[in-house]
């Protein structure tokens, strides 16, 4: 059985080598490049990012620093070479570029000086580092790193002889987290500050007790106080969204908190006159979601006030203007991440709604930007024909900087995405989606379904590249993607109807959609599919166990009962808490109706499962759940398990490869 699984496979991979080239093919993910971590530089006439592209012969996501002329658009190459270059940051004085690389085989802290052209690694590290940032005399760099304690097992076995082999020693575990998806099994230890001089040397410790200290951190004005975020609080282990605000006096490394609420405060970010502190937060109120805000804190007063309290979306990522009057921020809304101006006091203004995802295989919302002294803005593009470019603000419209996929996209014929608005059939209630549709359609023409849904729950998808997406339109498929209910970008009402009420009637929300393309009469209602992952996979399990409209569904990397998933799943803490109104214990019932595997006695559809084995949010247990569920029931069913590949699967562009081609070839299978 399997070999024929993999020379169909096979057959389908070669066929497409020789099928019409002028639409997306599989092998073409390799071709395909896009632009993140943006730093604009203080006078704005350089843009530097992060250009990511896959390397076919290390099957791995490889990225390179580069600079775009802001005035120009002239593109040049900071660093080369199959390695991962990122986190690039500018020093005050404009004269050097820090990042990280791989490049001698881990991840170190490198220095380009911009006038000379010279790099150096700077650093010496047993561990990742992460969150760079300049110190204000541009001297010294600041970053986090996790440091290991020193751990004994509790038990040694007396007897062994000398030369003799026994057997590994037992793992003791003791840990709340032990376990972390994309990172296995955890040592013991936290998260530190150091410093780290800019010509190199050793790095010195900032901070050194038991609690993660790390993120993003910010200057006074004189350099002697850092600003961090993190969570010091008591039982921080099982409240672990409960962050505060600390400033570390950087001459006798004291602690000092400066907030002290129930919710996270993050992102602490010093005014350029040294006078305020704005950050980011909210009050927990134990929901599934809440807005987050935008504060800013009097440092001489202590006064603290939210400039967002009337905004009904979640502040993103953060930075003041030159002459600390207000702040820019991101957000997202209605499935695309907008950029707004907020003064201090005053009617905040919207810059632009077009910042553009950097997800890269399915249509997510997000994106980066930066803003230069004098009020240049530099952001990643959103496009649904593009994978992320740089780009700018010129005479009120979004101008587009690099063009880096002209030469891989510039001859393919690629799905046109249309939006659509409808009211659920449950209660009216506007749910926006989009349809992409395959190339050369002709609405007089029958085409198959696919309804692909998004993770989360709370999240969103829009109007942007995906590649997905775009493989399964150019096998001739309708791609209807939605935001239902319970997705976030629409306010804090419509995320919160799924609060403790998850799934429900986002499924009928997704079934307008379906009933919707049907009404246009172009699609062909024997071939319905519809497939999604995690939140998205939840959905689906729970599709075919309410209707057997579907010919053939695929659950991706699911939650099958919500009991085992708890205690299963690596961030079981805040699922225990936040999703549900209890313990699983306390409330066996409302966890049971909600899962997916209580209705799998009315399951008729063909249902593949495809998961990570290293997955550790939705542990390969609630896909094995699932999988012999529906051979007790005599569903026809297969179990795809993708080999080393934690939650997100496409971390390797050939998984993203495989993932589309199992679930093509499955709906092509139980096309009717």
């Amino acid at each position: 059985m399997k070999t024929l699984l993999a020379m169909s496979l096979m057959l389908g991979s070669s066929q497409l080598a020789v099928a019409n080239t002028d639409t997306l093919q599989l092998q073409d993910i390799f071709n395909l490049e896009y632009a993140n971590q943006i730093d604009i530089t203080e006078d704005g006439k350089t843009v530097y990012f992060v250009r990511n592209r896959m390397d076919i012969k290390t099957d791995r996501k490889v990225g390179n620093i580069w600079s775009v002329d802001y005035s120009t658009g002239q593109l040049q190459p900071l660093t080369s070479g199959v390695y991962m270059d990122y986190s690039p940051v500018v020093s005050p004085d404009g004269q050097r570029l820090a990042f990280i690389s791989n490049r001698d085989g881990s991840n170190q802290i490198y220095i380009k000086w911009l006038k000379t052209g010279a790099i150096a690694k700077v650093s010496n590290l047993t561990s990742n580092p992460s969150s760079l940032t300049w110190t204000p005399d541009a001297n010294q760099l600041v970053f986090s790193m996790f440091v290991p304690m020193a751990a004994s097992a509790p038990v040694s076995l007396p007897g062994k002889p000398k030369g003799a082999t026994w057997a590994e020693p037992a793992k003791y575990i003791d840990d709340v987290y032990y376990r972390a998806d994309g990172g296995g099994y955890t040592e013991k230890g936290f998260s530190q500050l150091f410093t780290l001089d800019a010509n190199g040397g050793n790095a010195q410790q900032l901070t050194n007790d038991n609690f993660n200290n790390g993120g993003e951190v910010s200057f006074s004005k004189d350099g002697k106080t850092l600003y961090f975020s993190a969570n010091r609080n008591e039982n921080n282990e099982l409240k672990p969204t409960n962050t505060e605000l600390y400033q570390l006096d950087l001459d006798s490394l004291a602690i000092f908190p400066l907030t002290e609420r129930n919710g996270p405060d993050q992102q602490p970010k010093v005014s350029p006159d040294g006078k305020y502190l704005a950050y980011t937060g909210y009050d927990d109120k134990r929901t599934n979601y809440e807005n987050t805000q935008l504060y800013i804190r009097d440092l001489k007063t202590g006064d603290t006030q939210s400039l967002t309290s009337d905004f009904d979306r979640s502040v993103g990522q953060i930075k003041w203007s030159a002459n600390s009057k207000g702040l820019y921020f991101s957000y997202a809304d209605e499935g695309q991440t907008a950029l707004a101006y907020q003064p201090r006091s005053g009617k905040r203004k919207v810059i632009t709604g077009q910042i553009g995802s950097v997800a890269f295989g399915r249509p997510y919302s997000g994106g980066d930007f930066d803003i230069s002294e004098n009020g240049h803005v530099a952001f990643t593009l959103a496009d649904t024909q593009r994978p992320a470019d740089v780009a700018t603000i010129k005479r009120g419209k979004a101008q587009r900087l690099t063009n880096l996929n002209s030469d891989a996209l510039a001859t393919k014929q690629l799905a046109k995405v249309e939006e659509l608005w409808l009211k659920s059939s449950h209660d009216e209630l506007p749910i926006q989606g989009w349809v992409a549709y395959p190339p050369g359609f002709d609405k007089s023409k029958k085409y198959p379904l696919v309804l692909e849904i998004h993770g989360g729950p709370v999240a969103n998808y829009g109007p942007h590249f995906s590649a997905e997406v775009q493989l399964f339109a150019a096998k001739g498929n309708v791609v209807l993607y939605m935001n239902p209910r319970g997705s976030d970008s629409y306010g804090k009402e419509f995320a919160q109807t799924i609060h403790h009420n998850y799934p429900s009637n986002d499924y009928d929300d997704l079934m307008t959609g379906v009933d919707a393309l049907i009404a246009k009469g172009f699609i062909d209602e024997s071939k319905l599919f519809v497939t999604g992952g995690s939140g998205g996979g939840v959905l689906t399990a729970w599709i075919v166990g309410h209707t057997d409209r579907f010919a053939a569904a695929v659950v991706a990397k699911p939650v099958i009962n919500w009991i085992s998933f708890v205690l299963t799943a690596d961030f079981y803490p805040f699922f225990a808490d936040y999703w549900f109104p209890g313990k699983p214990w306390d409330h066996i019932e409302h966890y049971m109706k909600r899962s997916p595997i209580s209705y799998v006695g009315n399951i008729k559809t063909p249902t593949m499962l495809l998961t990570g084995e290293a997955d550790y949010r939705t542990p390969i247990s609630e896909t094995e759940q699932f999988y012999q569920a529906l051979k007790l029931q005599g569903v026809d069913t297969a179990m795809v398990r993708i080999p080393n590949a934690s939650h997100g699967i496409t971390a390797r562009p050939s998984n993203l490869m495989t993932k589309v081609a199992y679930i093509q070839w499955w709906f092509d299978k139980h096309s009717k």
